[in-house]
């Protein structure tokens, strides 16, 4: 895997506002006619809001970190894809559903940038409500389908993909297409100057609760996948596993199994399979993995505008592990 190494930042971000065609209230965009809106959200329980990460700290990773862009990557993760690259240097990993049980991946940076990540696919229509407490990240994609495009295009996103910006990626003569094409995070990063800047998107950080349930390992299934997720004292984190296989050293110190609504879209892929779209607003339950226990937890995410708060089941906020955070998107909620 290609080491990572410190952000050469962009100039100062510039404040624009930007009106798009129609937003409905979960976020997404009326002029898409994709299909019925998401579900209003059930109410969290009403507790003092947490206080928001210090200045210098990653509001992702809890880490020390300088402001950085946001850069989201959309990544394979069929078995072909593998091993991937770049993956360690990601500040978060999102796992998603996609056509025929499968996933994708997710990967956002903002501490760190590697040299090379991929190989990288194409986008989907969850990635708009999921992208959106980002505030103006870059997206860089390989492609979409064209129903879909108009809906990418209006979002509040900076586009990059080998069509539009050819000189951030590059094709790999090893790999067989199309689990071959790898984004070069610098250069992408360099198309968008007004990329907005890490921000706080829910996470908290520090000391774990007093309870929780010990847990060596916990698999995941989604139809077509699977990823274990197995404590490593020695290295403080967990070792992650996809379809049974290692993929190299990724570590995440904290791993969300967030359980969501994953219902069919009006979007298929060419061969006629239809597009999951994954909730990611509303509330509902989830387990956080940390220091080898497992945490029953709630999470919150009124609208797509803002962020994911995790808490306890009395409504106190669950810390995370300081390091890289894993979402899984599991549509069993």
């Amino acid at each position: 895997m290609t080491g990572a190494r410190g952000h050469r930042r962009p100039g100062a971000a510039a404040t624009a506002t930007a009106v798009l065609c129609a937003v409905t209230a979960a976020g997404l965009y009326g002029c898409s006619g994709s299909g019925p809106s998401e579900p209003s959200p059930t109410p969290a329980p009403a507790t003092s809001p947490p206080a928001t990460p210090p200045a210098g700290v990653s509001p992702f990773t809890g880490l020390p970190a300088r402001p950085g862009p946001v850069l989201a990557v959309k990544i394979d993760n069929v078995p072909p894809a593998r091993p991937h690259t770049g993956l360690p240097a990601a500040d978060l990993v999102y796992v998603e559903q996609v056509e025929s049980g499968q996933t994708r991946l997710m990967a956002v940076y903002s501490s760190r940038l590697p040299d090379r990540v991929g190989p990288v696919r194409s986008a989907r229509e969850s990635d708009l409500a999921l992208l959106r407490q980002f505030d103006r990240p870059v997206l860089a994609y390989s492609g979409v389908q064209s129903a879909l495009d108009p809906l990418l295009r209006a979002a509040p996103l900076h586009l990059v993909s080998e069509s539009s910006r050819p000189g951030a990626f590059r094709r790999d003569a090893h790999r067989a297409a199309p689990h071959n094409l790898y984004l070069l995070p610098a250069r992408a990063l360099a198309t968008a100057p007004g990329a907005g800047h890490a921000k706080d998107i829910g996470f908290r950080f520090g000391p774990a609760p007093a309870d929780g349930t010990p847990a060596n390992s916990r698999t995941v299934r989604f139809p077509a996948a699977r990823y274990t997720f197995t404590w490593t004292p020695a290295e403080h984190a967990w070792r992650v596993t996809m379809d049974g296989r290692s993929d190299g050293p990724l570590r995440p110190a904290t791993v969300v199994v967030q359980h969501v609504q994953v219902r069919s879209s009006r979007f298929h892929d060419f061969l006629g399979a239809v597009s999951p779209y994954t909730v990611t607003t509303g509330s509902g339950t989830a387990q956080v993995l940390r220091d080898g226990r497992s945490y029953e937890a709630r999470w919150s995410r009124p609208d797509a505008a803002g962020g994911t708060t995790f808490t306890t089941p009395n409504g106190a906020p669950l810390n995370f592990a300081p390091g890289q955070v894993w979402v899984l998107l599991t549509g069993d909620g």
